[in-house]
């Protein structure tokens, strides 16, 4: 009996420990009975995983998913003012092969003359091919060159599971002489299309004046004029519209199946849905509206804490050399966060700093509130350190003068003192003279 009241205690003790070791947080598993080979639902305020199958790191093809990307670098030259709107690009051979065979296209010709915003449009939209790397060639000369490009934002994003060959997505094998001259073979997790999409909104939201448009029409009041129908059918008149909806990408071939990055707001929520290898047209969209009722359902923004509220758990901070030894501590900005309906909500997990050096302003920065919710993980860590909230001196602590602090000084030599021959030391634990210090602390 004793025996197994000691395993079941080493048993116990070793749960525990594992458990503060960190087990790997996981998103809510709720079942939603998606038929697609990954889902993945985040909050694009706060970066919280709202809803993740096992698959969101696992590598497939994207598709046209990876236009994303292509999208972001033109945005990114046009901020740099390397390439304007009104800027005028003529179509390569490349751009004129891709324009004659499969896919999306809006059959650019060779020689023919477009706007890099007519040609934005024709990608945004329409996904057209052609459009999107005469884009490419544009910013970096050629395709490949801009592919790279493409990898090396990749890493600096965080994508781990993401390699590009082309700029459009496009089945490598399938394009000849034409294909990049870049190895391997494209692939993308769910996790890196949402981080991907959700860079995107962050750092060129206007990306929304054109994945939202429902319906456009590339050469207009020219020759072979071509309606263009957005292919995100979540889209305000299309055939699976749902409120809120204003991007992102669609993705179709063979070998991905049918996928989406899509975005919807409402209220002062955004949502961001992935959904990879879907079996049907049909069956993409109906699992992305499901993801999206289940996150404006389900889940809502809280004020966990204000502006200038104390935290039980860190209620002040040593001031070194100040004229009080320590200052209170309160929230630099308001703890908000999203919960789950029903849920407890974040924890509030203080991290301090080392004591600062008089003099200390009030709102000076002294620590960080973490918000702790283990069921809903970030995407990413840098969404954690995003979300962090800034502990704050709550006055301003001037330094002390010389007079009180070698008072001071000798108060706390005499205490330390004291503490060691209470606690028994020897010789070996001799204290430094008052001499030797003061230098020291008068500084």
């Amino acid at each position: 009996m004793r025996t197994a009241r000691r395993l079941a205690l080493a048993v116990l003790i070793g749960l525990v420990l594992w458990v503060q070791m960190g087990v790997p947080a996981q998103a809510r598993q709720d079942d939603l009975k998606l038929d697609v080979r990954s889902a993945l639902l985040v909050d694009a305020k706060t970066g919280r995983v709202l809803y993740a199958d096992a698959n969101i790191d696992t590598p497939y093809p994207p598709a046209s998913m990876t236009k994303m990307m292509t999208e972001y670098l033109v945005l990114e030259a046009i901020q740099a003012g390397k390439l304007r709107w009104d800027d005028v690009i003529t179509a390569s051979d490349t751009v004129y092969f891709l324009g004659k065979h499969a896919g999306s296209r809006v059959f650019l010709n060779a020689g023919e003359k477009r706007t890099v915003r007519e040609l934005f449009e024709a990608m945004a939209i329409y996904s057209a091919n052609d459009a999107t790397v005469a884009l490419a060639e544009a910013v970096a000369g050629t395709e490949t060159a801009f592919v790279e490009r493409m990898n090396e934002k990749a890493r600096a994003l965080g994508l781990t599971h993401t390699h590009f060959v082309t700029a459009t997505g496009y089945p490598e094998d399938e394009l000849g002489p034409y294909r990049p001259n870049v190895p391997g073979e494209q692939t993308m997790s769910a996790r890196d299309a949402a981080l991907l999409g959700m860079a995107l909104l962050r750092d060129h939201p206007e990306v929304l004046q054109f994945t939202s448009i429902p319906k456009k029409t590339f050469r207009e009041g020219e020759a072979n004029p071509l309606e263009m129908i957005n292919w995100n059918w979540l889209l305000p008149g299309l055939p699976y519209a749902y409120e809120g909806t204003d991007g992102l990408k669609t993705g179709h071939t063979e070998a991905a199946k049918f996928s989406i990055t899509a975005t919807a707001k409402r209220g002062d929520m955004r949502l961001v849905a992935v959904v990879i290898g879907a079996e049907s047209e049909k069956g993409r969209f109906e699992a992305a509206r499901k993801l999206f009722d289940y996150g404006f359902s389900h889940f809502r923004y809280e004020t966990v804490a204000r502006k200038g509220d104390r935290l039980p758990e860190a209620p002040a901070i040593e001031v070194q050399k100040g004229k009080i030894p320590s200052v209170p501590l309160v929230l630099g900005e308001d703890a908000v966060d999203v919960v789950a309906d029903g849920g407890d909500g974040p924890k509030l997990s203080a991290e301090l700093g080392p004591p600062p050096e008089a003099p200390v302003k009030a709102g000076d920065r002294v620590g960080i509130v973490r918000l702790e919710q283990p069921d809903l993980p970030y995407l990413a860590a840098a969404y954690a350190e995003a979300a962090a909230v800034s502990l704050v001196a709550e006055a301003d602590v001037p330094r002390a003068g010389a007079f009180q602090l070698f008072f001071r000084a000798i108060f706390d030599w005499i205490g330390r003192l004291f503490g060691r021959i209470t606690g028994g030391l020897g010789a070996s634990g001799a204290e430094p003279s008052l001499a030797a210090l003061l230098p020291h602390l008068l500084q």
